[in-house]
């Protein structure tokens, strides 16, 4: 298969460096090595490869990798997965190029303001879709801590696939239950409705206060990375989630 090729000052201006303009500045200033050579001309011609952070480098450090990223994100609590809205936004955390990045950097999936934990995020919309679509069933397993003590029939119920959420006409899919302590649960969930942990223990007589996710399909979220922190994925990391 041929290796796709694009202009210096177009590719790095889609991983948001800056405009074309700003490109050729600073290539013309010497701010661009490839395979440890100076590249000057914007208007050179660069074999977009996968290894290109190993070869390329912008004011000496790596350029970002040119497609399919995939991040590893451990959301803090008060932060929203969202461009727009007002307050913290999980993209707070990244580099100010990356809002530029063509396509854009988007999560997979959203976790709400009050929730925690494993969050993904990424640029490639087939990987995008592959991980929320109901035919992949990727499960999310969630950490919940409870109001108040499990009744001890929560189990059956989720797994029933027969509950019924308020205002919906479809019951949920089977959900596991794994009792942690009295007032403490994990849930794996095969789908991703609308505050559904919440919804669920709410409609089982509960209350959840407090809510991390903890893996995505067979990833689960790396113990180094504090909250706030984010990282590339590895290829390992990438497999496991499909696993």
């Amino acid at each position: 298969m041929k290796t796709p090729t694009a202009r210096l000052d177009k590719l790095l201006s889609s991983l948001g460096y800056g405009s074309r303009q700003e490109i050729a500045r600073l290539a013309k200033a010497g701010g661009v090595e490839l395979d440890g050579a100076d590249i000057t001309d914007a208007a050179a011609r660069i074999a977009v490869t996968p290894d290109l952070p190993a070869r390329m480098t912008i004011d000496g450090r790596p350029v970002d990798p040119p497609q399919g990223m995939l991040l590893i994100l451990n959301k803090p609590l008060g932060m929203t997965c969202s461009h727009k809205e007002d307050g913290a936004l999980v993209y707070d955390v990244l580099p100010d190029r990356w809002r530029r990045r063509d396509p854009a950097i988007s999560t997979i999936g959203r976790l709400d303001k009050q929730t925690t934990g494993l969050l993904l995020l990424t640029d490639d919309g087939d990987l995008l879709h592959r991980v929320i679509s109901p035919k992949r069933h990727v499960t999310k397993t969630y950490r919940a801590s409870l109001a108040r003590p499990l009744a001890g029939t929560e189990a059956a119920l989720f797994a029933s696939g027969q509950m019924m959420l308020e205002g919906e006409d479809k019951p949920l899919a089977p959900a596991v239950l794994e009792v942690v302590s009295p007032t403490e649960a994990r849930l794996t969930v095969g789908e991703g409705r609308y505050h559904q942990v919440r919804r669920m223990f709410a409609a089982a007589g509960n209350h959840v206060e407090a809510l991390h996710r903890e893996s995505i399909g067979g990833l689960a979220l790396p113990p180094d990375l504090a909250p706030g922190q984010w990282r590339l994925a590895t290829t390992q990391e990438r497999e496991a989630i499909f696993a």
